[in-house]
């Protein structure tokens, strides 16, 4: 029998929400969820994953098979993702089953390839770098050098990602299956947008991030919110971002990031269609977490406010320390839950390894100069290193 698909479900234990994937975004997903009494299924390939002792039900499969989703899902009222990297077919056959799907499956497509997520912004008039489409072994040369470099598909964290400064990096850098080539640009800040928007088509978005890359991870290591850019910028970042959600009509929580160049120009770089890194902060920095926020798109509830609850908050990433293996030691934590303001978020992961997300610490503070101390402190004093 056929379900019949509601925009306003009831929570609580009879309402059954799936997630596809398991690692810390699932995990902080659930903690929002214990509030509302929702019951969360997970599914996700490793069976120690970070959600896989928090949740009524895990299920160890792979994304990727369609038929392993379609399994998972098909007794389950909605389904969500913390993974864009997941089987397109198997979520399409739940939705047409009857299951809630958010995002939809359509959009999780076109976001999967970042050659049509490019082609969509030039379609709909939204702003982004200069790109060109590379078929597998194809020729990278019509934008002379430096360029970006980046795999249509399969892209996460950093990987799949390749700067070339020089033709004589070409060879040794370049990817050869399909990929995109980005002309650079002269950025001169990193930002973001959170954007959430219901089934009734209401939309909230946060206030600008600003975040700060480790050069070697390619992650980000650090943010700011508000990010220090002024008004203009801050509207019109907002404005982009809305505009990109809207011009999908989007379901769910969408990260857009962006490039403010130096002449002053927004890009759009890229879209992630769940929960996001740069929005980590929000778990104390805002009236509404995006982990509630994306709960809120999911259950089918009114959005929440996204006001700052502090005039500045930050975050830094815990990544594993070079050399970092076995089992995760936290160098530092102990004096840095001491600072004001300061706190910890540990993934439950059960090994180390060099650059890979351990955790995340949020500060609060009274102004951003506090803000930026606190975060400075922090990388210095916290580091996650193993035992064998």
């Amino acid at each position: 029998m056929v379900k019949k698909a509601s925009t306003n479900l009831f929570t609580g234990p009879s309402l059954k929400i799936g997630v596809l994937g398991g690692g810390q975004l699932g995990r902080m997903m659930i903690q929002s969820a214990i509030n509302l009494d929702v019951r969360v299924e997970v599914m996700d390939p490793a069976p120690d994953a970070p959600c896989s002792s928090l949740t009524h039900r895990f299920v160890c499969g792979d994304l990727n098979d369609a038929d392993a989703v379609y399994e998972f899902g098909k007794e389950l009222d909605v389904i969500t993702i913390e993974i864009e990297n997941v089987s397109v077919e198997g979520l399409k056959r739940l939705e047409n089953s009857g299951v809630r799907v958010i995002p939809k499956p359509a959009h999780i497509e076109l976001i999967q390839d970042k050659g049509i997520q490019k082609k969509f912004f030039v379609d709909n008039g939204i702003a982004t770098s200069d790109f060109q489409l590379v078929e597998e072994g194809g020729d990278i040369n019509r934008f002379g050098f430096p360029v970006v470099m980046k795999l249509r598909k399969g892209g996460y964290d950093g990987r799949g990602v390749s700067i070339i400064k020089t033709e004589a990096e070409a060879d040794t850098k370049r990817f050869s299956e399909k990929s995109l080539i980005e002309k650079a640009v002269d950025i001169d800040k990193e930002i973001s947008v959170i954007v959430a928007r219901n089934a009734d088509g209401d939309i909230t978005s946060y206030p600008v991030v600003e975040s700060v890359f480790d050069p070697v991870a390619n992650l980000v290591s650090s943010l700011i919110a508000p990010a220090n850019i002024d008004a203009a910028a801050e509207k019109e970042a907002r404005k982009i971002a809305i505009k990109v959600v809207d011009a999908m009509e989007f379901v769910g929580l969408m990260a857009v990031e962006l490039f403010l160049n130096t002449d002053g120009e927004i890009l759009v770089n890229e879209v992630a269609p769940r929960t996001h890194n740069s929005g980590h902060h929000t778990i104390e920095g805002n009236s509404t977490s995006q982990f509630a926020q994306h709960l809120r798109t999911v259950v089918g509830f009114p959005l929440g406010s996204t006001a700052l609850l502090h005039n500045a908050a930050g975050m830094i990433n815990l990544l594993g320390a070079e050399g970092a293996h076995g089992k995760p030691v936290y160098e530092g934590l102990g004096t840095a839950i001491e600072m004001e303001g300061v706190n910890p978020h540990l993934y439950g992961k059960s090994t180390v390894k060099p650059h890979r997300k351990m955790g995340h610490i949020t500060v609060t503070g009274l102004s951003m100069e506090e803000v930026q101390n606190k975060l400075l402190k922090l990388q210095k004093l916290v580091r996650v290193t193993g035992t064998e």
